[in-house]
């Protein structure tokens, strides 16, 4: 890398940072077949692209000699794909390196495009889409940023790379037991693709290396490899991304993006609607709370392979004072019939002063689903109302009394459940029991209806 690099980028100097013999060296390891899987999560900026996209695949043609390798290089946009297999045909081309490698790399001259350049020995690199790799095979699949950071925060487009990941990717190995499989992304969500391989144990090495060092994650790999750093906070990368820099790019891009893009976490570690030190935790909630039981609905038993949302239902009481009270959450996976008795059972339990909170999802299914539970539930106040705008902006409200120190929680077995989920909203894989809170806060701040104190 140092010694191609003014090939590739001629009017600026090489900066190296110790991150990239890491890289390196994981890369090394999958040329001499230690390991097949590899998932890298390192900061944008920091020479992933050209470590893995375009380097290493010229160093295994020519320094290697397996002019007869097989790459293809995966991104969510065709332009990016294309842009690292320039750079790599750039490279390979170069006085320099024919040179060195010349002859055992020569280009077939018939198969040479931006899009795909083929070698005399029957070599390859192609740049494809993500979603797009139907009918290419290699020995190399690269996933450069699979998914981009609007497709991350869109369920449709994020499930729908997953499941490209899941069912196609695997597919286009020309050796399954040998071929190799690298995956380099900073990390956007919780079930994005790097969540997902995380999530379902796919067998990967985990090179994570966040822009500031949290001694709590240190990384640790299968090939010897630890993170080198000690300090907390200490930088990846100084000589690029020196601390006045890190702090100015941080400032600008918000606590979630930094989280993900910067420390490899799709959510800031202390929280970011909600802080778990926001909540604070009580024995019981004070006398007089006018009390509702707020429900987020599914109806879906987890299958194998999948992870469905869960049926939740939060109790939030408003005290005398004007201070919020989380009593309790039920937080279930169950059938249609099964969250119909939870509603029912935890009605009774909860009492005829507690009001009951369904939403009503649009199109007449949905009203006909919620009418039904409101008569279920005779004899309880019962109500059912249609949702608007997205979660996180009905979160916003409760969110801001959280942060004023008004909402507390009950100690219960339940808490942790539940301040896990509130650290990740609204980035997390799961968004069932803020949502609950969110329609029990918004009941209780109608006028007439529990405002009995000002907060």
């Amino acid at each position: 890398m140092r010694r191609a690099w003014p090939v590739i980028e001629p009017a600026a100097p090489y900066s190296h940072g110790w991150h990239i013999d890491a890289v390196a060296e994981h890369l090394e390891a999958i040329t001499a077949g230690q390991i097949t899987r590899l998932l890298i999560n390192v900061p944008p900026g920091t020479m992933k692209s050209l470590a893995a996209g375009v380097f290493w695949p010229a160093w295994e043609w020519g320094p290697r000699g397996r002019p007869a390798l097989r790459t293809v290089a995966v991104s969510h946009a065709l332009r990016l794909a294309v842009r690292d297999n320039l750079r790599a045909r750039r490279l390979v081309t170069s006085d320099w390196y024919r040179a060195l490698w010349g002859e055992g790399v020569q280009l077939m001259p018939d198969q040479n495009s931006k899009q795909r350049f083929e070698t005399r020995a029957t070599g390859l690199r192609e740049a494809v889409s993500a979603g797009s790799i139907t009918g290419s095979r290699g020995d190399r699949l690269i996933l450069d940023d699979p998914i981009s950071v609007e497709g991350a925060n869109s369920e449709r487009v994020r499930e729908a790379v997953n499941r490209w990941f899941l069912e196609a990717v695997p597919t286009r190995l020309n050796d399954p037991a040998g071929s190799a499989i690298v995956v380099i992304m900073q990390r956007l969500h919780e079930r994005d693709v790097a969540g997902t391989i995380l999530a379902r144990d796919l067998g990967y090495e985990h090179l994570m290396l966040p822009m500031e060092f949290e001694p709590e994650r240190a990384c640790v790999t299968g090939i010897g490899f630890r993170d080198p750093r000690r300090e907390a906070g200490e930088l990846l990368f100084p000589a690029r991304f020196p601390r006045a820099t890190v702090e100015r790019d941080k400032a600008a891009m918000g606590a979630y993006a930094a989280a993900g893009q910067f420390q490899q976490r799709p959510a800031p570690r202390e929280g970011g609607l909600f802080k778990r030190a926001w909540f604070g935790r009580v024995g019981a909630a004070p006398a007089g709370c006018r009390w509702v039981r707020a429900w987020d609905l599914a109806a879906s038993v987890p299958r194998p392979g999948s992870e469905p949302a869960y049926t939740a239902g939060a109790k939030l009481g408003r005290a005398p004072d004007g201070h919020l009270y989380l009593a309790d959450m039920r937080r279930d996976r169950l059938s249609p019939g099964g969250v119909e008795r939870l509603i029912l059972a935890t009605a009774a339990e909860d009492g005829p002063d507690c009001r009951v909170l369904l939403p009503q999802d649009p199109g007449q299914a949905g009203k006909a689903q919620a009418q039904y539970l409101v008569r279920r539930l005779a004899g309880f106040d019962a109500r059912a109302t249609p949702e608007s705008g997205d979660k996180a902006t009905r979160a916003q409200p409760v969110s801001a009394q959280a942060e004023a120190g008004n909402l507390h929680l009950v100690a219960g077995p339940w808490n942790d459940a539940f301040l896990d989920e509130a650290a990740l909203f609204p980035n997390g894989a799961f968004l069932d029991q803020i949502d609950a809170l969110s329609r029990a806060f918004a009941a209780l701040a109608v006028p007439g209806y529990g405002m009995l104190g000002v907060l």
